[in-house]
């Protein structure tokens, strides 16, 4: 392994793999139970331990990323009907992120057969992102802090970039507890967030009542949620726009389209295009304006997302 460049993670600590059984993952050590009977979840456990004083003490030794980076270790368990991902995290001492991005979990639901457990906390960001989930870290976080691995799993290798000792950021955490909405762009740039602000045109300062999302024109647009198309047209500052009924209570509205792809009353199922990326009506250049409304009134994305089942 080298300080500086990508390095391979995959069939280090070979003497450690006659621990466990053998099974999909058995370029690594294999944990089979969660507890001090096991001899490789011992020592996993001795590897979080040491990890965890790493990074607590990067400030008072300097340790820089790669370095970290480089002591990372990989072990392989099967979970069990009774396993969710929190209460491995917290059996692990190992935080839920780093077992969500290393296994590309996308939403805590959505266990995989065989986990990979890292004994360094941190955000794993695969090279080519997937999910919701992923493409927001990919766009959210700087390249130059991840530090360039590939992971040998079940003979397939995945690269990613790996920032150690970091957690979900609050909006990362969000969109990872989120069972309800998708994301309406798989592509992205958040230049506005809810909340108050000076309009970019106007210069009146007043609410913006959703999220700014800058893509090239012509950007896909998917449906956030199941529903039904109820408005849609052209408007003075959204320009084209669609809006979806969600239920009773929930109705998603997106804004500044080129191009309308579905029509009024058409049902829609999460994840349908709908539309293209634009700079219609009072827009500063090609972005979406996504908003989410309850009962006609606009509510703060990440706040909604937070919830499990909204009404």
């Amino acid at each position: 392994m080298k300080k500086r460049g990508a390095f391979w993670v995959g069939v280090f600590l070979t003497a450690l793999s006659s621990l466990g059984a053998e099974n999909a993952e058995s370029n690594f050590p294999v944990i089979n139970r969660l507890d001090v009977r096991d001899l490789a979840f011992n020592q996993y456990m001795a590897d979080v331990e040491n990890a965890r004083r790493r990074v607590a003490n990067r400030n008072r030794t300097g340790e820089d990323a790669a370095s970290l980076a480089e002591a990372l270790t990989v072990y392989a368990y099967t979970p069990d009907k009774n396993d969710d991902i929190f209460s491995l995290a917290a059996r692990c001492n190992i935080p839920y992120a780093a077992l969500a991005t290393l296994n590309r979990i996308a939403h805590p639901r959505s266990l995989t057969e065989t986990l990979l457990l890292p004994s360094i906390p941190g955000i794993f960001i695969p090279e080519n992102p997937e999910s919701d989930l992923e493409r927001l870290l990919s766009s959210s976080r700087e390249e130059r802090a991840g530090i360039p691995i590939t992971i040998n799993r079940g003979g397939e290798k995945a690269a990613f970039l790996f920032i150690p000792g970091v957690d979900f950021s609050p909006t990362e955490r969000i969109f990872f507890l989120n069972f309800n909405f998708s994301f309406p762009l798989r592509t992205y740039r958040l230049t506005s967030a809810f909340g108050l602000r000076r309009n970019p045109i106007t210069g009146t300062v007043k609410i913006h009542e959703g999220l700014d999302l800058a893509a090239p024109e012509g950007t896909e647009v998917f449906a956030t949620r199941d529903g039904v198309v109820t408005d849609l047209g052209e408007d003075p500052i959204y320009g084209k726009y669609i809006v979806i009924q969600h239920g009773e209570n929930w109705a998603s509205l997106y804004g500044h389209l080129s191009a309308i792809l579905t029509t009024l009353r058409s049902p829609v199922r999460t994840g349908a295009l709908i539309g293209r990326v634009g700079s219609t009506g009072q827009s500063t250049g090609p972005h979406l304006h996504f908003e989410l409304r309850q009962n006609g009134q606009a509510q703060d994305p990440g706040k909604l997302l937070f919830r499990d089942n909204p009404r």
